[in-house]
């Protein structure tokens, strides 16, 4: 059952410097859309952060019907919460028992501080000057959040995909703030195949001629790149019979490539249906901060003792055997590191013919293991 109605919250932050980015420049103030699910106890030692994955939202469980602030990009389909079967009572994330933290990151859409977001200097959104952002200014923002809530330290964090990435980027870099640590679906690197994916991706936003440099917010956003761009990106998420099987449920969108090319397959219809929800639903600007976010994402290298630190930690890491957007050999890499580091790892294949996209759709093959390490 769901845990119903909830509403995101939005924190402040506020200083007398900028927030200082990797990057060396700085924005004047940060917001950050966030959502929670169940009480905090007295000690504020049941908190669990989740970090969502590359187009997710804050808003992880229950149904939200609007956000302040971010129309039109609030679709019907970000009612429904996107890990709603996997968080509240007596499920894997249980609200009985933990407190729920997540946090929309850093330069995304849905409420905090990205490239829709108005510059407090001219007024207007920042489109092109919105700086770049990089995955420890995520992480180091959400810390900010966590410090306001009076969490000095989680009872656990867990993300997927490159979420599960943030995950490890935290734990790695403050491992005195998490004891128990679950990555999903993920690795310790931007492989050469993310990195091919990913330009292709970026390339296809930005020679849309309607992109403009990122200044388009006054003007026909350039829904055609994020199109193609999902496209490119959606074949990775679910495995190729999936995909035959939901083709073949789909509505047929008519003529989308023009009169040199007739549709031929119902995969094509299904594809470009997907893209279009998601050019209807997602920030081109963010998307393509979060990609650059994500090509520049970097771990030292686990044979320079990056869990060293994290001998008082436990994880509990998980592959999906028919992933090929983060291969099962990704998590067993990092589950040898934590070995070689004296950390103590459980390491789980999950089977499944969904792919990627396994981590949100199948809880019953997660559930239980999370709840037991979480105990």
């Amino acid at each position: 059952m769901s845990i119903g109605p909830v509403k995101t919250q939005f924190f402040q932050l506020t200083a007398e410097n900028p927030f200082q980015l990797e990057s060396g420049e700085g924005l004047e103030s940060v917001t950050l859309a966030y959502e929670t699910y169940g009480t905090l106890n007295a000690d504020a030692s049941n908190a669990i952060l989740v970090f969502h994955a590359l187009t997710g939202s804050q808003h992880a469980a229950g149904t939200n019907v609007s956000v302040p602030g971010i129309q039109p990009l609030w679709t019907d389909d970000c009612v429904l919460g996107w890990w709603d079967d996997f968080i509240g009572s007596g499920k894997a994330l249980d609200t009985d028992h933990y407190f729920i933290i997540c946090a929309n990151y850093l330069g995304s859409c849905y409420g905090s501080t990205g490239p829709r977001s108005v510059n407090p200097r001219t007024g207007r959104p920042y489109g092109s000057k919105f700086p770049q952002v990089s995955a420890w200014d995520v992480v180091r923002s959400q810390l900010h959040l966590l410090d306001y809530l009076g969490i000095d330290c989680l009872h656990g964090v867990i993300g997927g995909s490159l979420g599960g990435m943030l995950a490890l980027l935290l734990a790695t870099r403050c491992p005195q703030r998490v004891r128990t640590v679950i990555p999903i679906a993920t690795g310790l690197e931007t492989t050469p195949l993310h990195r091919v994916h990913n330009f292709e991706q970026i390339l296809a936003i930005r020679n849309d001629p309607n992109f403009n440099n990122g200044d388009y917010y006054d003007a026909e956003p350039p829904k055609s790149g994020v199109i193609l761009a999902r496209m490119i990106s959606h074949k990775t998420f679910i495995s190729l019979n999936v995909m035959e099987h939901r083709a073949r449920q789909e509505i047929t969108v008519q003529e989308p490539v023009g009169k040199f090319y007739n549709l031929s397959h119902p995969i094509e219809s299904y594809m470009y249906y997907q893209g279009q929800k998601f050019a209807e639903r997602f920030d081109a600007n963010s998307y393509l901060r979060i990609m650059d976010m994500w090509q520049r994402l970097h771990f030292p290298s686990p044979t320079e003792g990056l869990f060293s630190s994290c001998i008082h930690q436990q994880y509990l890491v998980f592959g999906i055997d028919s992933d090929v957007c983060f291969y099962p050999e990704e998590q067993a890499a990092i589950a040898q590191a934590l070995k070689h580091d004296g950390v103590n790892v459980k390491y789980i294949t999950v089977h499944s013919d969904k792919g990627h996209d396994a981590f949100l759709l199948e809880p019953e093959l997660f559930s239980p293991y999370i709840q037991f390490i979480l105990s």
